[in-house]
């Protein structure tokens, strides 16, 4: 498989003939190999590893040591993808200083980029990110970091001025250096009006079919995370349903004595279970090698 590469992503653009890119979510080793198995193209080690995996209801908790230990899971895994580690709340709402320090946290961890939320107002931060030469990932539209400012996750550009700010933030962010935009929460003309308006590639989830790419959360396509359905996902597997069968006969074998079986085990010989005073190789003690497993002597009633 091949090894892919910031430039080579830079260049994707589906007008220009490219294939649409593929990118996934992935917070550890075994998803990162399955994702390279499939041969997509980025790897997104997202804040919402914290609603997904840790358990919190929004992506506020995670902090950017979080982010930075799982993306060196996902490293060393070897993935051919484009790695992504992104900057949570509060790693980026700080000074270009700080800023940069947190985004070198992430490619220390092993990310060969960064992405951060928000249009205009973060340029000064992309700015000083990129002039350290680290490659950035813009997200527009819909971004969980600022839920509260929007009261909740709701579908954002449904106003043609809100879709022409966002059409304006992503020609400016292309300008501050970001190599791509994720579009996420919009409507598919929004999508497709920001994906027109840049050179550089835009990565959708929840903006339609005419971005130049799509990304989604690992858990969400193998379907593992059922609890609930945007309506932008498509499952593709029934993994939380196959697990807790497995578990449930997991659970059964054991409690019925039916698991460990004769080929689960190791099996030492007759040799050592004599010398450990067994009879044979079977769990029954010898009465003859242990006589205090002997039943003890009956006595008859005399008359």
């Amino acid at each position: 498989m091949t090894k892919r590469t910031v430039p080579g992503i830079a260049g994707s653009k589906r007008r220009d003939g490219a294939e649409p890119i593929v990118m996934v979510t992935a917070y550890d080793a075994p998803s990162a190999r399955v994702a390279t198995e499939a041969d997509v193209d980025m790897i997104l080690v997202g804040d919402s590893v914290a609603m997904v995996v840790l358990g919190y209801d929004s992506t506020l908790q995670v902090t950017v040591d979080d982010i930075a230990y799982h993306t060196a899971a996902v490293m060393r895994s070897d993935p051919t993808a484009v790695v992504v580690g992104d900057l949570p709340w509060m790693s980026f709402h700080v000074s270009p200083t700080e800023t940069v320090g947190n985004a070198a946290t992430l490619v220390r961890a092993g990310a060969h980029c960064v992405k951060l939320e928000g249009g205009a107002k973060r340029l000064p931060m992309i700015e000083a990110i990129t002039a350290a030469e680290i490659p950035v990932v813009a997200h527009i539209g819909l971004t969980p970091q600022s839920t509260n400012v929007m009261g909740g996750f709701k579908i954002q550009g449904r106003q043609a001025d809100a879709a022409q700010a966002m059409i304006d933030d992503a020609r400016r962010l292309e300008s501050a250096g970001c190599f791509a935009v994720v579009i996420e929460g919009v409507p598919d003309v929004v999508g497709r009006r920001v994906t027109e308006a840049i050179d550089i590639p835009t990565i959708g989830i929840g903006a339609g079919p005419d971005t130049d790419g799509q990304v989604l959360v690992y858990h969400d396509i193998i379907g593992l995370e059922n609890r609930f359905k945007p309506r932008f996902v498509r499952r593709y597997g029934r993994a939380y349903e196959d697990q807790v069968s497995a578990l449930t006969a997991y659970a059964s074998d054991v409690r019925t004595g039916a698991f460990p079986g004769p080929d689960e085990v190791y099996s030492a010989g007759d040799e050592l279970a004599e010398a450990l005073g067994l009879y044979g190789s079977g769990p029954a003690a010898d009465p003859a090698a242990d006589p205090a497993a002997a039943p003890a002597p009956t006595t008859e009633p005399t008359a």
